[in-house]
């Protein structure tokens, strides 16, 4: 890139620069993620003041810098207050946003991470709240698809034979392995270091997860019956997700900690082991 260039971008992360500016982290389809200065944004009648805020979406016009590209023009195509209204959502997408920052790429196209997180923020704006936590769960499955690290929730990692729920036994649990990169059936030999054991329910919501067209297809009459009514179960795979995601970025997802708050009325059924590579 050279000159003045034009980008459609989601901003992940304002923070204030000098008296006036503000310093952008911008996922774009077309460049991947960019740093920008959005110059005179916190003053009161600037035009990129509104344009600048986290999770807004915009038509960008910028010129390139020496160490930072600087932000000239902004015309906002879409933004979500909904989430700004209620704190889990929020909470749910600032969490997300830090996946997204994690494996994004500069000077390279990431349409698909780009349509992702955008429809993602829109159903999380949009779903009744008691749907956030299966909305953040989802979406962690697929962002962690998109990087190619998503885990293996069909077949065992180690015999490579398909496993299937078994309600019929209510103490049926299978082992996960953040390690190994999934899901670990008892004949597996020898058996890896488990982080996890899931229960029937859970391993359902965890399968239910590679669907493409879960969140847009889910209705109130489908949340009635298993495995969509088992909030127990949507935060513990949510947490083998998290645990999973930052031992393979090796980063600590720090929105996690008010995840936790947000949804502590609910219980975890599955202890979550911790490894050395997660901070």
């Amino acid at each position: 890139m050279s000159g003045t260039y034009k980008a459609i971008g989601i901003n992940l992360k304002s923070t204030p620069l000098g008296e006036a500016d503000r310093l952008l982290t911008i996922l774009t389809e077309e460049h991947g993620l960019l740093r920008a200065v959005a110059p005179g944004s916190r003053k009161h009648k600037s035009s990129l003041g509104g344009r600048s805020s986290v999770f807004v979406v915009n038509q960008l016009l910028l010129v390139k810098g020496r160490n930072l590209d600087k932000v000239i023009q902004a015309e906002s195509l879409e933004s979500y207050p909904g989430l700004s209204q209620d704190l889990r959502k929020l909470t749910a997408g600032q969490y997300l946003a830090e996946l997204a920052l994690y494996q994004a790429l500069s000077n390279q196209p990431q349409v698909e991470l780009f349509r992702l997180l955008r429809q993602t923020l829109k159903w999380l704006e949009q779903l009744p709240t008691h749907l956030t936590l299966p909305c953040l769960t989802y979406a962690t499955f697929h962002l962690l698809e998109t990087a190619g690290i998503a885990p293996r929730v069909q077949t065992c990692c180690v015999t490579q034979q398909p496993v299937l729920p078994n309600f019929a036994e209510s103490d049926w649990r299978i082992g996960f392995s953040t390690v190994a990169g999934g899901v670990i059936s008892a004949t597996a030999d020898p058996p890896p270091d488990l982080s996890a054991q899931l229960t029937a329910a859970e391993l359902s919501v965890l399968q239910q997860l590679a669907k493409p067209d879960l969140l847009k297809n889910l209705t109130e009459s489908e949340l009635a019956f298993s495995p969509f009514n088992h909030p127990q179960s949507w935060l513990s795979i949510e947490r083998i997700l998290r645990h999973y995601a930052q031992y393979h970025f090796d980063r600590p997802i720090r929105s996690a900690a008010l995840i936790d708050t947000c949804f502590a009325s609910i219980p975890v059924s599955s202890p979550i082991k911790y490894h050395d590579a997660i901070l």
